[in-house]
């Protein structure tokens, strides 16, 4: 059976984020996540990580303004000394929190943003930071996201073009962080896509589709996508990233499954 984390910006929304910790401890998970931790103070999710024996997998660089509908500025030639801040900031959180994989959102694809600048303005901001990072002992994760529905306009929505950005940024803590869902909306053949790059997968995460909810709302079959996982031996972190249909509690009957 693959570690499931609970992703604690989707999940247990029911209470405050502080108490979201023991929910998702009480709820029999090892692991959490969440979008961003720049929020609240590093000591606090510290001593709410430890309170309830949970591990922190992972979480995201600084997005830009994600308020504003920013979704990363890894691609953005004008931004690159507020990336490289966010780096540093990142690894500060890090540090704190024994989290050894962070995530980079490259961010958005305007209309009037050159392509090719934009693709090595990406590849120097990810191999700076993959370089950076690889001195705290933390592996730098890449996601694809669906570019139809969830974030029209994102830079990186097939995997393929992860791939393609780890290959040529060449840094050997890069990988790859598949979500499920995302990549069943753009490219499906989850199973077999999965087998093929699991070399490069350094963190999964899934919710069902359509509608984002937990597995058993949509046309994903878990079980199979699960065992298979077990049977790639793939022994990295799967990420819970759902939408509740209802409460949280009500939601899991895959993970008591």
């Amino acid at each position: 059976m693959p570690r499931f984390a609970a992703n604690l910006s989707m999940l247990f929304t029911e209470v405050p984020f502080p108490e979201r910790f023991a929910k998702a401890a009480e709820a029999g998970f090892a692991g959490v996540e969440f979008l961003f931790p720049y929020a609240w103070p590093k000591e606090m999710l510290s001593s709410a990580l430890k309170d309830n024996g949970l591990t922190q997998v992972l979480f995201n660089l600084p997005p830009g303004d994600w308020d504003a509908g920013e979704r990363g500025i890894a691609c953005l030639p004008d931004r690159i000394d507020e990336f490289r801040a966010g780096v540093d900031r990142a690894i500060e959180y890090a540090r704190a929190l024994g989290c050894t994989r962070l995530n980079c959102l490259a961010g958005l694809n305007t209309v009037d943003l050159d392509k090719e600048i934009a693709w090595q303005t990406l590849v120097a901001n990810v191999a700076w930071a993959a370089d950076k990072l690889a001195g705290e002992g933390i592996t730098l994760c890449l996601e694809a996201i669906n570019s139809r529905l969830d974030m029209p306009g994102f830079f990186l929505d097939t995997s393929g073009k992860v791939i393609a950005l780890i290959e040529e940024a060449s840094a050997g803590n890069l990988r790859l962080q598949y979500d499920i869902y995302h990549m069943q909306i753009m490219q499906g053949d989850l199973i077999r896509t999965m087998e093929c790059l699991m070399p490069w997968i350094g963190h999964i995460q899934f919710a069902d589709n359509p509608g984002r909810h937990e597995p058993g709302t949509g046309e994903i079959n878990f079980s199979n996508v699960f065992s298979a996982l077990d049977k790639m031996d793939y022994d990295g972190w799967v990420s819970a990233e759902y939408r509740p249909s209802g409460t949280t509690a009500d939601s899991l009957s895959w993970m008591r499954a």
